[in-house]
């Protein structure tokens, strides 16, 4: 299980809708608690390659992040990114990319006019939707 705060799912939501039509990305950081994921920060990162399709996080934003994390004492949990025009699934290129099968990958859809957040562990071929909790 992953938990989400509603306040850090409404960043991520208007940071993807500020990036439309491309596809906007960032990192999740937390603590795990009983094998259960706590989202504690979300980053909200450039996707450099401008794209609806796909995305590349920022290097220096990216390695920014991961200083950040180390000093406020969180843990890398995955990340997330958005389909602006496409279903909160992974795509096969997404799940060619997902390197780190301890990672949580988030996808915001954008496609409908209710937007749709999911949570996936990613392991080669196989994607399987984890249980998200967005809390108050």
């Amino acid at each position: 299980m992953i938990t989400l705060k509603k306040s850090d799912y409404e960043r991520m939501l208007a940071h993807a809708r500020a990036g439309l039509p491309a596809e906007a990305c960032g990192l999740i950081a937390g603590t795990i608690e009983d094998g259960s994921k706590i989202v504690r920060k979300v980053y909200l990162l450039t996707n450099t390659d401008h794209s609806n399709e796909h995305f590349t996080i920022d290097p220096k934003e990216h390695l920014s992040a991961i200083k950040d994390m180390r000093a406020a004492g969180l843990v890398p949990l995955g990340n997330w990114h958005s389909h602006p025009e496409s279903p909160s699934r992974p795509s096969e290129e997404d799940r060619r990319l997902a390197y780190d099968p301890k990672a949580s990958y988030m996808i915001l859809s954008l496609m409908d006019a209710e937007p749709v957040l999911n949570s996936f562990h990613i392991e080669g071929d196989v994607s399987t939707k984890e249980d998200l909790v967005i809390t108050d």
